[in-house]
C-alpha cells in the first residue's frame, strides 16, 4: 500500500466535464468498478459526489491496476480526455470523459462486501444495518442524507431570518414520567439517583419563554423508551418551536411557510394555507385523527335510512345508543363477489361484528342484508352516493368502534384497489382535540397530548365537572395519513396548571416532587405561549420517498431497539456497575 503524504484532491469524482479536458487532476475515492479487457483496464472510481471512468492501458500501470478489487481506496493522477462517441455514457454526469492515469496510488486494501455497493439490488435490512458503513457507501443512502442535510439548513434559515434563536436544552435531566418510559441515566456521584433522556424539550422550551427568549427552535435529539413498534425509533429527531404572545393561528403562519421552504428543498410546491378540520368531524369522517385526505371513501352515518330497520342487530345496536355507519368504494359494484367476501373476511379480522354490503347490478339490488329491506338498502345507496357504480359497505355498533373499523378499513381498500395518487401532498391542521382521554384500565384521566396543554377558553370553568367535555388548545399537523407534528397553546397560569395535575391524578405534593421547579417558574410572570414539534425523520422519509424512516438515518435501531453495527445495547463491565452502585441481575 501507499501512502497519501500531502496529497489533496483537485476534483471530485462527480465534477469532470468537457471543458476539463487536458486538464491534469488528482481524484481520491474507492474503485467503484473494474473492466478487464486484456490489454486496457477501465476502472470507475466513486466519491459521494459522483463516478469518474479512469483508464489505462500501459506497463506498469496495467499490471497495478489488475490487481485491484472493488472498495480498495486509490488516488489516481491523470490527464483528463474525451470519450469515444461510442462510449459516452449519458446517465453519468462525468459520462462524455474518462481520466487517462499517469499514476496509481493504492492507498487501502478491502475485503469483498457482503453485498454490492455499484448496485442498487435488494439487500436485507438487517444486513444493511450490520454493516451500516458500507450500506452508507451506496447512492440510495447518500441520497437520502444529502437530503436530510438540506432540509435542516433550509429549517436553520427560515428561523433565523425570522428572529428565532436556536438554543439547545439539556440531555440529562430530571425524570418526569408522563406517556412513554424514559431512558434514565445513574449517576455515580449520586448514589441511587438518575438523570433522564429527555422525551422532549418540553419543560426546558417553556422556561425559555418564561425567560424571555421569546422564539426559540431546535433540531433536537429525544427519547423514548417504548415498546417495540416497526417504524419507531427509541431514539428521534424533531423540530422544536416555541414562541411566546402566541395563538394558534400565529403558530401555523409561521409553521406553513416552513414546510413550504422544507419541501421546496425537494422540488415540490405546495399550497398555502392548509385545511383545518376539527378532531370531532376528522373521526366522524374519516375514523382517524391524521386522516389521509387523498382517499375519498368518507364515512357517513345511515342510521336515519335505518332507524325503522327490522334488521335485529342494527336495531337493537341503534336503541342502545350506537351508530350504522358505512363508506362507499368507487367502482366496486363492478369487483367481484370473491372480493367481496375478502373484504367482509378482511374487517371482521379487524375486528367488526359483521361487514354488511349493497349494490345495484344489471340484475338490480344486490345485498347481504336483505333483511334491511329493498327500499331502505336502494335508499341508502342514494344517500350515500353509491349509485350504479359504487359498493356500499356498512357496519354498526358504538361510534368508537365503527370510526375505528371503518377507518382502517377506509386505508386498507385504498391501497387495495390503488386509489391513492402518490404525487399528493395534502396537509390538515387537526384542531380542537379533547383535553382528556380516559384510562379504562387504570381508571383514570390522562392527557390526550401532555399535562402542559391549555384548555380551551370557552371549556375551562367545565374542567372539574365534565373533563371528558374539554377540549385543548391542541393541533396535529397532517400529510397524506401521517402525524409529521404536534403542539398546543401551553398552560401559563399555574393555578390552571396545579388543578389539571390534580385531575390526572398528581397530588399537589407529587407534583411539587416531579414538577415543583417548573411551577414555581410559573408563578414569575409568564406569557402566555405555545409552539409545536415537527418529526424530521418523518418528513425527511417521505420527501425522500422512503417507507422506513430508518432509510433516513445514518445509524437508527432495529424495530427491537438494536443497534445491529455496534451491538449496543450490550452488558457493561462489572466494575462499571459498582461505580454506579448498581448490581447485575442475578
Amino acid at each position: 500500500m501507499d501512502f497519501l503524504g500531502d496529497l489533496y484532491r483537485t476534483h471530485t469524482c462527480g465534477e469532470l466535464r468537457a471543458d476539463h479536458v487536458g486538464r491534469e487532476v488528482i481524484l481520491l475515492g474507492w474503485v467503484h468498478r473494474v473492466r478487464d479487457m486484456g490489454a486496457v483496464i477501465f476502472l470507475d472510481i466513486r466519491d459521494r459526489y459522483g463516478v469518474t471512468q479512469v483508464v489505462t492501458e500501459a506497463e506498469p500501470l496495467l499490471g497495478q491496476a489488475k490487481r485491484l478489487k472493488t472498495e480498495m481506496v486509490v488516488a489516481v493522477f491523470g490527464q483528463v480526455a474525451p470519450r469515444s462517441p461510442e462510449t459516452v455514457n449519458d446517465k453519468l454526469d462525468t459520462g462524455h470523459v474518462e481520466v487517462r492515469i499517469g499514476e496509481l496510488r493504492v492507498l487501502n486494501d478491502a475485503r469483498r462486501p457482503p453485498f454490492g455497493i455499484a448496485d442498487e439490488s435488494f439487500v436485507a435490512e438487517d444486513t444493511r444495518l450490520r454493516y451500516r458503513y458500507l450500506d452508507l457507501r451506496r447512492q440510495r443512502m447518500q441520497k437520502n442524507l444529502i437530503l436530510r442535510h438540506k432540509l435542516t439548513m433550509a429549517i436553520r434559515r427560515y428561523f433565523d431570518e425570522r428572529g428565532f434563536l436556536e438554543i439547545e436544552t439539556p440531555i440529562l435531566t430530571k425524570s418526569t414520567p408522563e406517556g412513554a418510559r424514559d431512558y434514565l441515566v445513574p449517576s455515580r456521584v449520586h448514589p441511587g439517583e438518575f438523570f433522564a433522556l429527555p422525551q422532549s424539550p418540553q419543560i426546558f422550551k417553556q422556561i425559555l419563554m418564561i425567560g424571555g427568549l421569546d422564539r426559540y427552535f431546535q433540531i433536537v435529539k429525544c427519547f423514548r423508551d417504548e415498546d417495540l413498534r416497526a417504524d419507531r425509533q427509541p431514539e428521534f429527531t424533531q423540530v422544536d418551536v416555541e414562541i411566546a404572545f402566541a395563538s394558534q393561528q400565529l403558530v401555523f403562519s409561521m409553521i406553513e411557510p416552513l414546510i413550504a421552504a422544507i419541501f421546496e428543498v425537494a422540488g415540490i410546491q405546495i399550497t398555502t394555507p392548509f385545511r383545518t378540520m376539527p378532531y370531532s368531524e376528522a373521526m366522524a369522517r374519516y375514523g382517524s385523527d391524521k386522516p389521509d385526505l387523498r382517499v375519498g371513501m368518507e364515512i357517513q352515518d345511515l342510521g336515519a335510512v335505518f332507524a325503522e330497520t327490522p334488521f335485529g342487530p342494527v336495531r337493537e345496536a341503534l336503541a342502545s345508543g350506537g351508530v350504522l355507519r358505512g363508506l362507499v368504494v368507487p367502482g366496486g359494484a363492478k369487483i367481484s363477489r370473491a372480493e367481496v367476501d375478502k373484504i367482509v373476511a378482511e374487517a371482521i379480522e379487524m375486528g367488526a361484528g359483521g361487514l354488511l354490503w349493497a349494490r345495484q347490478t344489471e340484475k338490480g339490488l344486490a345485498t347481504s342484508a336483505k333483511a334491511m329491506g329493498e327500499e331502505a338498502l336502494t335508499r341508502a345507496l342514494e344517500v350515500s352516493g353509491a349509485g350504479n357504480d359504487g359498493l356500499l359497505l356498512m357496519t354498526a355498533g358504538t361510534e368508537a368502534q365503527v370510526s375505528k373499523l371503518l377507518g382502517a378499513l377506509r386505508l386498507s381498500l385504498a391501497k387495495r384497489f390503488n386509489l391513492v395518487d402518490p404525487s399528493r401532498y395534502e396537509f390538515l391542521w387537526v384542531v380542537d382535540f379533547p383535553l382528556f382521554d380516559w384510562d379504562a384500565d387504570d381508571k383514570r384521566w390522562v392527557a390526550m397530548h401532555h399535562p402542559f396543554t391549555s384548555p380551551s377558553d370557552a371549556d375551562l370553568a367545565r374542567m372539574t365537572e365534565a373533563p371528558g367535555e374539554v377540549t385543548a388548545k391542541a393541533y396535529d399537523l397532517v400529510l397524506n395519513g401521517s402525524e409529521i407534528g404536534g403542539g398546543s397553546i401551553r398552560i401559563h397560569d399555574p393555578e390552571i396548571q396545579r388543578q389539571l395535575f390534580r385531575l390526572l391524578g398528581i397530588s399537589d405534593e407529587e407534583a411539587k416532587l416531579r414538577f415543583g421547579f417548573f411551577i414555581d417558574a410559573l408563578e414569575f410572570g409568564t406569557p402566555p405561549h405555545g409552539g409545536i414539534a415537527l418529526g424530521l425523520d418523518r418528513i425527511a422519509a417521505l420527501l425522500a420517498g422512503e417507507p422506513s424512516i430508518r432509510d433516513v438515518i445514518a445509524f437508527p435501531k432495529t424495530a427491537a431497539a438494536v443497534d445491529l453495527m455496534s451491538d449496543a445495547p450490550s452488558a457493561v463491565d462489572p466494575r462499571q456497575m459498582k461505580e454506579l452502585h448498581l448490581k447485575p441481575l442475578a
